[in-house]
């Protein structure tokens, strides 16, 4: 019951803002973009290879709309999922209403979830947004269902592991664009760190292409569903909600 209050609580705090409006608006807006980009691209291969045979191998939709669509909009979230997060703990420590709701007869757990819940039922909302237009290929084309399926639960694990990371700067500071900047930065090193597999050897490659958070979307993007990456998500997700967790413990035995 605590954490379904404070799931409420949170919700109405994002619409009864301008910050849900405003992330919506950017997504559909960038998000947009891309698929017009990614698929005005592939037409005119489309036009090229009806001249010359040759270009139109391995042409297809899945793989020259669907999954770059997807590898894109994770580009997208390394952006907007810090806005999502960096109000939920900053403020109440500002404005001193997380004291307030430490006292409820609540459980720091409950707390947390709520909020964590309430962040990934508005970004499962705003993500349903682009399935207009998976909707649209299918007049263009015959799509193939399961990359698709798999596309948006790696966007929908990858959405997770950046909020829960959200969380922990969020609930580090009273000030929202330190926590989303710090946040940003981290994910942005989390997305970046497979770069540095192409420049070093043996374990120490093997590592960074294991800790890089797109390495392991791409899998999802092709239409390919591994444990490895699924456990890579969401252990990335405990990981960061286990250490927001501890954050707020320290901060009631504070007082």
């Amino acid at each position: 019951m605590g954490t379904l209050a404070v799931f409420k609580k949170e919700m109405r705090s994002y619409f009864a803002s301008p910050i849900a409006y405003a992330i919506f608006t950017l997504f559909l807006v960038i998000s947009g973009y891309f698929f017009y980009s990614i698929l005005a691209y592939l037409s005119l291969i489309s036009v090229q290879a009806a001249m010359n045979p040759g270009l139109a191998r391995g042409l297809n939709v899945t793989d020259g709309i669907v999954r770059p669509f997807f590898i894109d909009l994770g580009v997208v979230l390394l952006f907007l999922m810090p806005l999502l997060t960096m109000r939920l703990f900053a403020e109440e420590r500002k404005q001193g209403t997380l004291e307030l709701l430490l006292t409820y007869p609540l459980r720091d757990g409950e707390i947390l979830l709520g909020k964590f819940m309430a962040a990934t039922a508005l970004y499962a909302l705003l993500l349903s947004t682009t399935a207009l237009y998976m909707l649209l290929l299918t007049w263009w084309s015959e799509l193939e269902l399961y990359p698709i399926l798999t596309g948006y639960l790696g966007l929908l694990l990858l959405g997770m592991a950046f909020l829960s990371l959200g969380l922990l700067f969020s609930s580090l500071t009273e000030n929202q664009i330190v926590a989303g900047a710090f946040a940003f930065g981290a994910s942005l090193l989390l997305w970046i760190i497979g770069w540095g597999a192409t420049l070093a050897e043996g374990d120490w490659g093997a590592l960074f292409r294991h800790l890089s958070i797109v390495e392991h979307l791409t899998s999802f993007a092709r239409g390919v569903l591994e444990t490895k990456d699924i456990a890579y998500y969401l252990g990335m997700t405990s990981f960061f909600l286990f250490a927001t967790l501890k954050s707020l413990e320290v901060r009631r035995w504070k007082g």
